[in-house]
Order: C-alpha cells, then sequence, then structure tokens
C-alpha cells in the first residue's frame, strides 16, 4: 500500500504546478498498475480539506463535491470511509467545520458518549455537546 501526504494529493486536484503534478499522477498510476491501493488518512483528508478551503479559496460545495468523488475513485482506499461519509453528511447542512464533524463522528464511533465543546457551531451536531 502507497500512502501519500496531503501535498500529493493537493497536486493531483488543483494542478497548480504541472510538474509536480506529473509526479504525483505517475507515483499513483504507478502504484495503481501494481495492484496497490493508495492510502489517504485522516489526517491527510482533514489537511486536505483545510487546505483547499484556506490557501485555495474553494467553496465548500465543491469541496464536498471534490471528496465526495475521491470516496467513489477505485484508486484511493480511506482510512474509515464510512465516518467520513456520515461527517460529509452532516457537513453538508452545517454550519460546523469538516473538522468538528469528522471528530464527533469517529468520537461516537469509538464509543463516546458525547464530544465536549466551546464551538457553538459544533455544539449542533449530534454528537456534541457544550461545555457548561
Amino acid at each position: 500500500m502507497l500512502g501519500i501526504d496531503t501535498n500529493v494529493l493537493i497536486r493531483i486536484v488543483v494542478e497548480d504546478d504541472p510538474a509536480q503534478c506529473a509526479r504525483a499522477r505517475r507515483l499513483v498510476d504507478a502504484s495503481v498498475a501494481k495492484g496497490e491501493p493508495v492510502f489517504v488518512s485522516l489526517s491527510v483528508l482533514l489537511e486536505f480539506e483545510w487546505v483547499l478551503r484556506s490557501r485555495y479559496g474553494i467553496p465548500k460545495p465543491e469541496i464536498l463535491d471534490v471528496v465526495s468523488r475521491m470516496l467513489d475513485s477505485v484508486e484511493l482506499m480511506f482510512e474509515d470511509e464510512p465516518s467520513i461519509e456520515e461527517a460529509l453528511f452532516q457537513w453538508r447542512d452545517s454550519r460546523a467545520n469538516f473538522a468538528d464533524c469528522l471528530i464527533g463522528v469517529r468520537n461516537r464511533r469509538l464509543a463516546c458518549r458525547v464530544t465536549a465543546t466551546f464551538d457553538v457551531n459544533a455544539a449542533r451536531l449530534p454528537a456534541y455537546e457544550t461545555v457548561r
């Protein structure tokens, strides 16, 4: 299995550096040709969303679309894909950020009764509770 870092994933998706994009695509294509999965960890996905939003100014609906298409890709394997899908579903209609959605979903799946927060938007998510 080949694990990729955020910057490799960004190059492939954003295509803002043609030379690095070509190198990243060759790496992924070679891995796929060998039947080796390309692994995207939760931390890489969280950083990926943050970079798209904060560095490239990509709006939430486009990020949702990009991540959904990546989840459908046979070339990529994601850490805890069910949690990612649920977090994307929550994020779509929420004022909370994607990281908060994923943290709440993961914590619930890891048997946390609740996730305590001071964040008003995160507190509206089902897995959260405001610290009082």
